[in-house]
């Protein structure tokens, strides 16, 4: 029996509580990512390509099937109906045929419903803007890819040259129906499942069984940290740290910046931080003038985090992010200061001896009513994501990327800001709730003036 299929056939417990969330409309896990484009594409070559990287990922041909009693998460089958014109569609931009316009048309697809009974994703081409230039508006479910996934899913589908790039094979895809019945599917699912707890307990217990007899006190501690790790990682967050930004809707807004990659790069060196500390403080130094505009002063925020569980064996796409939630300080005056203090508050909770248990720590949470769990998300001030993308130029059937934004879904939070570098240019997309930040050109000058801070760094 296939341990490793079966599991992959299936939600993992991550996806499937954040897929439970979604019957609050405000917790939905959309990430609408825009790539503007310097000329029309060559349409029957795009056509092409995406029918290609559909193949090369079959989790894109695939849609998801409740398991009877929920005795196991639900599955992913190949959709017999799979309908490749309906997932990609070409139409022509209104009037005035700008960013706006696109950023306008996004952000209507971050607020729409997935069809459950469809594959959970669609591109929109956008022709006819200004300059004779095309836009792409990715709209996908979290559970099909994170961040890192969604850069691998683009190397099979994007081009390295205007006139494409010679690829090694031709996938046929997985069409085909699963013939397992249903009580088969549930007793593979539950098989794989013990197999990976054997394993993993038996390459945990026996070290810890040997650790226990030659250093008794270390194994006691070790015991409790995790279960310390655990309990922050999982427990309940009951207010928002935000004066101003505490109202939730379904209503959505969308905003960019661009920043230099080698002038965030080098403040952050100049600081003897990463790329990403330096991020983080841009954002809160843009909050903390944003909260001072308002007349309500703010300390802390917190934050929700990406944190990558990817391996090299992991297949191309899928979600492998677990979400950290922590508390940040504005209240640090010096920007290098605060640089590296975000470095090593974060260092610290991708350490957590949670992190790796985030799986597991879900399969409980899936245990519970969703309407106990769903009010604690809304208690996070923003979530953040850093994700490195092309250094190199990129083309989709013969038209060249000139900008990617990327709007991860709130989840709950007042805002989703994320950051995705390609060729020398941060691209920073903001997907905001409008309940709770109703002045977003306000917050986005704000955010603006904190990246200016950070990269006027070296200087300070």
């Amino acid at each position: 029996m296939d341990d490793m299929g079966s599991r992959e056939s299936h939600m993992t417990q991550t996806d499937l509580f954040t897929w439970s969330m979604e019957q609050d409309p405000a917790l939905r896990s959309t990430i609408i990512t825009v790539l503007v484009l310097d000329r029309e594409l060559e349409w029957n070559r795009f056509w092409h390509s995406i029918d290609r990287g559909t193949r090369m990922v079959p989790r894109f041909r695939h849609r998801l099937a409740a398991v009877p009693l929920g005795l196991a998460p639900p599955r992913w089958i190949p959709d017999g109906d799979f309908d490749l014109p309906w997932h990609v569609r070409h139409v022509i931009a209104p009037s005035p045929a700008d960013l706006s316009t696109v950023l306008e048309f996004a952000r209507t697809e971050a607020m729409t419903a997935f069809d459950p009974a469809r594959p959970l994703w669609r591109i929109t081409a956008m022709g006819g803007l200004d300059g004779d230039k095309c836009a792409l508006v990715l709209k996908v479910h979290h559970s099909l890819t994170d961040g890192i996934g969604g850069i691998q899913i683009a190397g099979e589908i994007l081009d390295f040259t205007r006139a494409g790039t010679p690829r090694e094979h031709e996938p046929s895809g997985d069409t085909r129906p699963n013939v397992r019945s249903g009580l088969g599917d549930i007793a593979a699912w539950n098989w794989s499942v013990g197999a990976e707890l054997v394993r993993t307990g038996l390459s945990t217990v026996l070290p810890a069984a040997w650790r226990t007899v030659t250093n008794p006190v270390r194994t006691v501690r070790e015991g409790v940290a995790v279960a310390n790790s655990v309990v922050r990682f999982a427990r309940p967050i009951t207010s928002t740290l935000s004066p101003v930004m505490t109202e939730r809707s379904l209503g959505r807004q969308l905003s960019v910046l661009d920043v230099s990659a080698e002038a965030l790069h080098h403040a952050a060196h100049a600081a003897g931080c990463t790329m990403n500390d330096a991020f983080l403080a841009a954002m809160l130094i843009g909050f903390r003038g944003y909260h001072d505009k308002h007349g309500a002063p703010v300390q802390h925020l917190r934050v929700t985090m990406p944190i990558s569980v990817r391996t090299d064996r992991d297949a191309i796409g899928g979600n492998r992010i677990t979400l950290a939630r922590f508390t940040l300080p504005l209240d640090i005056a010096g920007t290098a200061d605060l640089m590296r203090t975000l470095d090593a508050l974060v260092a610290d909770w991708r350490r957590e001896p949670a992190i790796p248990l985030s799986n597991a720590i879900a399969a409980a949470f899936n245990r519970l009513p969703v309407g106990l769990l769903t009010p604690m998300f809304k208690h996070v001030d923003f979530i953040a994501s850093d994700v490195p993308g092309s250094p190199v130029a990129l083309y989709a059937a013969g038209a060249k990327v000139e900008r990617i934004y990327a709007f991860g879904p709130t989840t709950g939070t007042a805002l989703n800001a994320t950051l995705i570098s390609h060729v020398g240019t941060c691209y920073l997309g903001i997907n905001a709730d409008t309940a709770a930040i109703p002045d977003l050109p306000l917050l986005t000058d704000c955010l603006r003036s904190g990246f200016d801070t950070v990269l006027t760094l070296p200087d300070n």
